[in-house]
């Protein structure tokens, strides 16, 4: 339905929707509220606990004061409840001055800072208490833009809720004979619901729905993908058995399987599409070297891509070193005219024998004389466009996907659901055990102290935080704070800064330089979560941890551990919360990424898990609701059931088609 049929909705808003992505009614009840008030419980200010996030009703007793500093706004306002005042602070929101008016009573919602006696408020949602209108109960609040307020978004979803027929594909069985409500009764309940229990009843519901969908999408994908067999490998096992002699230490049981599996694939019928996740350090390149043999010995030509130079030039030095029988090239950005035409010109007529590099091996001017198999490192920096082009280069491609990022097997089933999955859940057992250790700030200067007397011993060091500049709200160090700090508190260190504004030839050198030693700490953004192996570098600091995900604490500690040295993760925090605290003791007592990652994605929900390089709706619907992961599971079961009984097939295949091409360009953070 159009949106012009929606009552209050005038071409402006309707533009300002657009901005949104919102451009139906069906998009419209889509944007699921990203937060609640709880009216029922607005807190005492007196009562407003340190950290937490609280909804305080206030009344502005001063007009509120714009000031700038440097390209930092910074907005203040004194608030008054019961004769008790209190302070509220926007940052980089310098329209709010302008929508607050003095002596008016508002509702904050908002992360209390309680210091002393001092509560303030830090950049809240807020809202006027109309006194003509009986706000009550649970009230949505929304993401908005423009002229758009939230009683507009209010009034335009419940007009649009009113006018919508929502037919549910799920089974007819689990419909009629079931306890779920209908699906208009779980978007109503969503978006206007009586209580918290019933808006995570009705987000189940309408997770179910579309889970349903996307994993019935991957089946159809799944089978459209699957391809006879062109490309004959000769390679035997025997072959294999002796190639992984090369690399000097025995497979681990988990790497035998995923060389058994790989095998079977490309003397199998049809061709290999292969998932190989593992933590970081378990082997996975290894058991993509296998793979490598196994076409180059069969006469094929392979390529590796990978996400960053560093990486890509990293992996060359592998393939060089242990297939040194066949010609290697590297292409990249950084690859001079005359050496990509060079290049180019023998990967079309078949003198190279692989390719490894980054995204310059998707240029249409790339062109392969027989490509058999594709290798992906860092599957996850991907989108599923890319990988496809890559694909269509060859004939009935074997595909070889890898990811160090542990995926909850919950999420796997969707993001992954075209691929076969092998996992590496085992690492070599020459790796260390990393100790990780949660430092409160009064044991600050003793971890310098045992960090300086690391490097004393030749050992380096990964200083890690969340910002490249200052905080606004000085709650967290920045690069640049922790350089300067680190240059006064340990002058004998070579310390470098690296992050993400840097070019990327800058960062590959700094990169390659910590590498060979010439650096003795790293201080970087997360920009090093996925970066070289520095088998010296046996420290990993992390600033402000309660602001990573737990998946993202984990990557980042697998920077370090790379050897048989003992290695150490310092986890360095303000956050006094009690949630904070249970959330890093996961990390402290778990090594388990695919546990970690199970943890993270119960805490955070699949939109926050997933990170922000994404497109497609589907995602932001998902992380707007809270649904259990035996929701995804009986979703997988529906469409098991749904395909082998044909029920709705051709509907089906319709709405899923939708929902995949949703998730082409989607990359993982």
């Amino acid at each position: 339905m159009e949106l012009r049929y929606i009552k209050g909705l005038s071409d402006k808003r309707i533009t300002d929707l657009n901005k949104m992505g919102i451009f139906t009614a069906e998009d419209l009840v889509r944007h699921f509220p990203r937060n609640y008030l709880d009216l029922r419980r607005a807190v005492k200010l007196s009562h407003a606990i340190h950290n937490d996030f609280a909804l305080i009703k206030g009344r502005i007793v001063g007009k509120p004061t714009l000031a700038k500093k440097g390209k930092l706004s910074i907005v203040k306002a004194l608030c008054e409840q019961e004769g008790e005042l209190f302070n509220i602070i926007w940052f980089n929101q310098p329209y709010v001055e302008s929508k607050l008016v003095t002596d008016e009573e508002y509702l904050f919602y908002g992360r209390v800072r309680n210091r002393f006696g001092q509560v303030s408020l830090t950049n809240p949602s807020f809202e006027l208490l109309d006194k003509n209108i009986s706000l009550k109960g649970i009230v949505p609040v929304y993401s908005v833009k423009g002229c758009l307020t939230q009683k507009v978004m209010r009034s335009v979803i419940s007009d649009a809720l009113s006018k919508l027929n929502f037919t549910s594909v799920l089974p007819k069985t689990v419909v009629n004979y079931s306890d779920y409500a209908s699906l208009k009764d779980a978007y109503c309940s969503v978006h206007n619901p009586k209580s918290f229990e019933e808006k995570d009843s009705a987000s189940e519901r309408i997770a179910l729905e579309e889970y349903f969908i996307l994993i019935s999408a991957f089946k159809i994908i799944k089978g459209d993908k699957e391809q006879a067999r062109i490309n004959r490998y000769s390679v035997t096992g025997a072959d294999l058995k002796s190639f992984s002699e090369r690399f000097g230490f025995e497979f681990t049981e988990g790497q035998k399987n995923a060389v058994n599996d790989i095998f079977r694939d490309i003397k199998g019928p049809k061709t290999m599409n292969r998932l190989l996740q593992g933590d970081v350090g378990s082997g996975k390149t290894a058991v993509s070297l296998c793979a490598l043999f196994s076409s180059a010995k069969s006469g094929y030509q392979s390529v590796m891509l990978s996400p960053t130079e560093v990486l890509a030039k990293q992996n060359y030095a592998l393939i060089q070193k242990y297939l040194p029988e066949f010609k290697i090239a590297f292409l990249s950005g950084s690859t001079s005219q005359k050496e990509k035409t060079l290049i180019k010109s023998q990967i079309k007529s078949g003198e190279i024998d692989i390719v490894c590099g980054t995204h310059a091996v998707l240029e249409d001017s790339v062109v392969f004389k027989n490509l058999s198999l594709v290798v992906c490192d860092e599957q996850q920096r991907f989108g599923v466009s890319q990988r496809s082009s890559l694909v269509a280069k060859g004939n009935a491609c074997d595909v070889l996907v890898m990811s160090a990022t542990p995926i909850p097997r919950t999420l796997s089933l969707i993001f992954y659901g075209d691929l076969d999955i092998s996992t590496i859940p085992d690492k070599p057992k020459a790796r260390a055990e990393i100790k990780t250790s949660i430092v409160p700030q009064s044991r600050y200067q003793d971890m310098l102290n045992f960090i300086q007397e690391q490097v004393n011993n030749g050992r380096q060091a990964f200083f890690v935080c969340p910002k490249i500049e200052g905080d606004p709200e000085g709650s967290v160090m920045s690069v640049k704070e922790i350089f300067d700090e680190l240059k006064n508190r340990l002058p004998n260190l070579k310390t470098t800064m690296l992050h993400g504004k840097m070019k990327d030839a800058e960062k590959t050198e700094i990169m390659l330089d910590f590498k060979d030693k010439k650096i003795d700490a790293l201080i970087s953004t997360t920009v090093i979560e996925v970066g070289i192996d520095v088998p010296n570098a046996t420290i990993m600091v992390i600033y402000g941890a309660d602001r990573f995900g737990l998946s993202q604490l984990h990557q980042l500690r697998g920077r370090v551990g790379r050897s048989d040295l003992q290695s150490y993760c310092f986890l360095l925090s303000d956050n006094e919360s009690e949630k904070a605290a249970l959330r890093l003791k996961v990390i402290k007592d778990n090594e388990d990424g695919f546990k970690i990652s199970e943890c993270d994605f119960e805490e955070r929900g699949s939109g926050d898990f997933m990170g922000t390089r994404q497109s497609g709706k589907i995602i932001d619907t998902l992380g707007a609701l809270k649904y259990s992961t035996s929701t995804i599971f009986l979703a997988k079961k529906l469409s098991d059931d749904a395909f082998s009984s044909g029920e709705n097939i051709a509907v089906l295949r319709k709405l899923a088609l939708e929902k995949y091409n949703a998730l082409k360009d989607v990359t993982l953070n």
